[in-house]
């Protein structure tokens, strides 16, 4: 790097969705008490995406991680960190990270490790990873956002069942001379730990506390709307840039109505905010690679482009990033 300070970009991207579209008909045939206008006017979510049987997070993980590889135009052995971001882990232990390091073939190639974040994971991730290679000690990364919340739902209450999907997105991670990632924000308050949670544990052999996604939704809107506009707005302060040079923001797919309100509190239009939210219902670490990996292979995002990446969620935690694509 010629003795100056390294710079960090985005040189691919993936995607992984399991199954068939579930939409909300297909729900209420299931046995739930709830109708497609209820979820549509409260959320914006037609569809979502259930793993099935023999599909995990590590399974959604390594086939996102493929594809981010094969638009980088890199391999395995090009790679020497996988941060994966998830909630949802296949395993207890051995961490999911190194169990895709496995199946991607990257044996003893360098870090694999997960983050915890929720849905704000990918965030907490992707600046960890970016730091990572800013030192000066790894060259490669994997950042990978991937979760299958359908397994820990309670499918009796419709206030939350009705909001989740399963998948999994990736990006590829390289050092370069031209800046990338400008700006990495990153929070975490957990006097707010009840909003949002899986109170539930295993000891013993047995499941202890309540093993099902709990959440308190006018609360989470309340704070997730001023957290992440406060947020947004620390990312342009830190990068010296103001907000009406991003060309597209992508949010944290968690609800229309949160991402409607926050692209408002930043004078951004909807028409430069990427949204999947209807056809991917809420999947957690996993929204904002899914999201920008559509966006990027549809040729919404293209070279060039100024992007914001937003994401909050249980803990509470929540971050921004600003990124040159």
């Amino acid at each position: 790097m010629n003795g100056q300070p390294r710079h960090v970009r985005i040189t691919g991207t993936g995607s992984a969705l399991p199954g068939k579209p579930v939409s909300n008909a297909d729900l209420m045939a299931r046995g739930i008490d709830t109708s497609d206008e209820w979820i549509v006017e409260r959320t914006g979510i037609r569809t979502r995406y259930l793993a099935e049987d023999g599909q995990s997070t590590v399974s959604l993980g390594t086939e996102a991680a493929q594809r981010a590889l094969q638009m980088a135009g890199r391999t395995a052995a090009d790679i020497d960190l996988i941060v994966l971001a998830t909630s949802t882990p296949d395993y207890i232990f051995p961490s999911s990270a190194t169990l895709i390091q496995d199946r991607l073939g990257a044996h003893a190639n360098g870090a694999a490790f997960d983050v915890q974040a929720v849905c704000s994971g990918f965030l907490y991730a992707l600046v960890t990873a970016e730091k990572f290679i800013r030192s000066g000690s790894h060259q490669r990364a994997l950042v990978i956002g991937a979760d299958v919340f359908s397994r820990i739902l309670d499918w009796q209450d419709r206030s939350t069942c009705v909001l989740f999907g399963d998948g999994a997105g990736a990006v590829v991670l390289e050092a370069a001379d031209a800046p990338g990632i400008l700006a990495g924000v990153l929070h975490a308050d957990g006097a707010q730990n009840r909003l949002l949670c899986v109170l539930g544990t295993v000891s013993h052999g047995q499941v202890q506390g309540d093993p099902f996604l709990r959440m308190d939704g006018q609360a989470v809107f309340r704070f997730a709307v001023k957290a992440l506009s406060d947020v947004a707005h620390e990312a342009f302060a830190q990068a010296g840039v103001s907000a009406d040079t991003v060309d597209w923001l992508i949010p944290h797919q968690a609800n229309l109505r949160i991402i409607s309100a926050t692209a408002k509190r930043l004078k951004l239009p909807m028409a430069r905010v990427i949204t999947t939210v209807a056809h991917h219902g809420n999947t957690s670490a996993a929204s904002v690679p899914l999201a920008l990996d559509e966006a990027v292979r549809s040729g919404q995002v293209q070279a060039g482009h100024r992007l914001l990446f937003e994401g909050i969620g249980g803990g509470f935690a929540w971050g921004a990033a600003l990124v040159d694509f």
